[in-house]
This record gives structure tokens, sequence and C-alpha cells, in this order.
């Protein structure tokens, strides 16, 4: 009989909905055995701003999770969003006083990496391995065994505001929750829509969702930048409901029904009915008039990324193009308008490998699913500390870690 092992449980902290999932592993394969969304009200741009309500939503997920799996639920894996999160690339160097790389090496020149001075109202949320390099010989992915007699390390660093981070754990604490691992949505969408080849030949992921744009840069297997963009698709909808005077959440509606993103030469000329805000009544408005307030913000959206991608330098090294995920990338028209902004191929991404509930197979789930597949997946390396679990790659600082058990 095919081991199982114990149920995961990811919750997806999201601008506009919160979103828990719980799996299985067998096999090697995630296997979706409960999932729950509700709308979210206490979160602004990927940042808590009412706790109350956002608590409120947390525990109506985990209560329909664990009505469908029938198991209580008392840890979970969280993403944490927001602009507040940056990255940047480190390096550190140990001598090899027994000429062969063993483990505690590659310990103390990931340590001798995250060596680095950051303000203290912010902490190491991850830290991810790129490659290593024993004298001359450069890209090694593992290094363990190897002859030589200097280890080099390159690490890319995601840093996070501490009080974010608390906020975050705060509300799962209130929640009867504890939670073992919190993830950068950058990394978590990724791991859901990517494949190997596309991290491997280079390739940008944009998750777009209801406050933020998150932006992940992978090339040769690993990450090498991301980014958060202060603009998502609650700013279409109200740009909706500002442009055609509606209330706003017929903005959503009309939208996710009529909305399409295109060029003025592009604009359909047929007719559309819209509500007026403060009363009953309707009028007629043209679809091309939709279709240039939608333009505007998704231009404007696609450039501030391509900017991105210039300043870091990534953009001539994505073979595989852009990937669009998070609940926005299903937009009419917004794959057709980033090829011609941002000059590469471009695809829409929903999770991949994963089997149970079909309901998840779409963009705005990619977050929370691959919260549930950084669990699973086969890290590059041990964070920095001897005494920490092999398996875990990306965990978050000590002081976070410490909140846990004063909670606990």
């Amino acid at each position: 009989m095919a081991k199982r092992s114990r149920p995961l449980v990811a919750i997806d902290i999201g601008t506009t909905k919160i979103t828990a999932l719980a799996a299985e592993q067998e096999n090697g394969e995630t296997i979706v055995t409960g999932f729950s969304s509700h709308p979210s009200h206490g979160v602004k741009k990927g940042l808590i701003i009412n706790m109350d309500s956002t608590v409120d939503a947390i525990r109506r997920v985990v209560e329909d999770i664990e009505v469908m799996t029938d198991v209580e639920v008392s840890t979970v894996r969280v993403g944490i969003a927001g602009s507040h999160l940056q990255g940047f690339q480190s390096s550190g160097a140990v001598p090899l006083s027994t000429r062969e790389v063993r483990k505690i090496d590659v310990h103390s020149v990931l340590e001798a990496a995250r060596s680095i001075v950051i303000p203290t109202e912010r902490e190491v949320v991850q830290i991810i391995t790129q490659e290593y390099r024993v004298d001359d010989q450069d890209d090694i992915i593992d290094p363990l065994g190897m002859a030589g007699v200097r280890l080099e390390s390159r690490v890319y660093i995601i840093t996070g505001a501490i009080s974010a981070a608390r906020n975050v754990v705060k509300c799962m604490n209130r929640s009867e929750l504890k939670v073992v691992d919190m993830v950068p949505h950058h990394l978590a969408s990724a791991e859901a829509v990517l494949t190997a080849d596309e991290k491997e030949l280079g390739c940008a992921v944009f998750d777009i969702g209801g406050g933020t744009t998150d932006i992940a840069v992978f090339f040769r297997g690993s990450l090498r930048y991301c980014a958060t963009l202060p603009i998502g698709g609650n700013q279409i909808t109200s740009d909706i409901a500002i442009g055609l005077r509606t209330p706003l959440s017929q903005a959503e509606i009309i939208k996710k029904d009529f909305g399409h993103a295109a060029f003025a030469s592009e604009y359909p000329e047929h007719s559309i009915t819209v509500p007026n805000i403060g009363t009953d009544d309707e009028r007629s408005i043209s679809a091309g008039t939709l279709c240039r307030i939608i333009g505007a913000r998704t231009e404007e959206t696609l450039q501030l990324a391509r900017r991105e991608l210039i300043q870091c330098g990534m953009l001539e090294y994505l073979a595989s193009g852009v990937v669009l995920t998070g609940g926005s990338a299903q937009l009419g028209g917004l794959a057709q308008m980033a090829e011609q902004i941002l000059g590469l191929p471009v695809r829409i991404g929903v999770p991949q490998d994963v089997s149970g509930i079909t309901d998840i197979r779409h963009p705005q789930f990619a977050t929370a699913v691959g919260l549930l597949k950084t669990a699973s997946a086969q890290p590059v390396v041990s964070v920095p500390a001897a005494n920490r679990n092999a398996r875990s790659t990306w965990k978050l600082g000590e002081r976070v870690k410490h909140w846990f058990a004063e909670a606990f």
C-alpha cells in the first residue's frame, strides 16, 4: 500500500479573498483533498489592515476545510505579500579544512552569505541558494563531496517588514492555528505554474492579484530577482466604477463579463448596459469606452513590469518568456497586450501537477497551490543553521520563529 503523509494545509491571504487548501502527498504527488475561499475585507495591497475581518475569514475557510477532510486543522503554511518584501544578491566564502566539501561547510558558507546588516525593523524571510563555486569551478548545484580548498556560495535573500509578518502570525494565532512556514507569494505562485525547463531557460512570472502584482524572475533553475508593484485588479475595478459612474460591485461584474484589455486601434464598437450609481436606472455605453478604461490601466501595469525587468538586467535572459497568473490574469486580451509591450512570448499560468479537487485549476489559486508544493518540493540545500531541519529550504528568520514559540 502506498505510504501517505500527513495532510498539508496552506492559507493564501489575498487582497480580495482568503483561500485555504488541504492536500496529501502520495508517491510524490500533491492530491488536493479540501478547498475553501471567502471574500477578504481586511487586507489591502497584500497587508493586513483589519485583523478582526481577516481572522473571521480565516476561521471560515478553516471550518470548511475541516468539514471536507474530517481532520482538525492546527498547523498551516501561509503566504506573505506586499511591497515591503525586498530581495538582493549576496555571497559568502569559507576555507575547506579537510580539502573536501562537507555538510558543515555548506552550512558555514550559507551562514557567511546571510551575514549582512539589515535595518532593525526588517527580517530575513527566505534565502534561496543559486549556485556554488569550489576553487575555480563555477555553477555547481550540489558541492557535497567535491575536492577543493575554498567554497563560495551565491544566494538570493528576501527580507520583509517584521510588523507585516507578525500581523500574519497574530491572525493565525487568534484563529487557533500555528504557522509552520511562511513563503513569499512570488515563490509560491512560481512553484505552481512554472516548469523546470522554464526556470532553467529563463522565465518571469507576473502574479496579478487584487491589490498587487508580484514579479519573480528565474534563470538557470533559480530565482534571480523579485519585486512587487502596488497595482492590481482592484485598480481596474475602481477605474471602471469612476469612469462609468457605476457601483464598485457592478464594476467588478462588468470587468469579469465584458472586460478586455486592448489598444485604441482594437476597440470594439458594440454597446453594453451599465447600471447608474445611486439609482436603479441603466444606460448604454460603447464597449470601446470600457476597453479604453481597462486598456489604460493594464498598459500602465505592464509598462511598470517591463521597467522592472530592464532595471534588474534580466529582460534579455527570458528565453521562455513571461507567465501571467493570479485572478486578474484571466482578463481577456491581457496576454496579447503583454506580448506586444514586453516583446516576449506570454502564456496564462494555471497550477500544474496537482490532482484531486479540480476547481483549483485556475490562475487565482496559483499562490495557494504553490504553498502546498513548496512543502513537498526537493530543496536545493538547507537553511544555514546546523540545528535546523535539512529539508526546509525557505524559512523565517530567528525573530519570527521566536514569535511562534511565544504564542504556543
